[in-house]
């Protein structure tokens, strides 16, 4: 088995398991279950804005190559490279910027810190 399957498969499972785990619990662990979930939203939400800034910046890096090495070659056709160049760049970050409208959209679902702390106290009897 290789490596991405393996994650792909512990992830499935990891998911299913904390899907089947809300449904069989009681409200009170529901809600207690459910600070995890709002905590994953959050790590979740840095961690694609990371990963979709890495992603734009290399699609940019090679573009921005691409383009300065087809100046060179045909200094000629440089208006129409960097006018297809910039194009493209816009095309690529609007990528990024819908990641960062998703986060947004996940982040403000997540209720204020004291909201989840009383729900967490009274799923304990506290």
């Amino acid at each position: 088995m290789s490596k991405r399957t393996l994650i792909g498969v512990v992830t499935a499972v990891s998911i299913l398991g904390m899907a089947s785990f809300a449904f069989a619990a009681d409200d009170s662990t529901v809600k207690a279950a459910s600070l995890w979930v709002f905590f994953g939203i959050a790590i979740a939400c840095g961690v694609s804005i990371g990963m979709a800034a890495l992603g734009t910046g290399l699609g940019m890096g090679n573009a921005i190559n691409a383009a300065l090495q087809g100046t060179a070659r045909n200094p000629e056709a440089a208006g129409k490279i960097m006018t297809t160049m910039i194009i493209g760049l816009a095309l690529i970050e609007s990528l990024c910027i819908y990641a960062l409208v998703i986060c947004f959209i996940l982040v403000f679902k997540i209720p204020d810190l004291g909201n989840m702390h009383s729900l967490v106290v009274k799923s304990l009897g506290g």
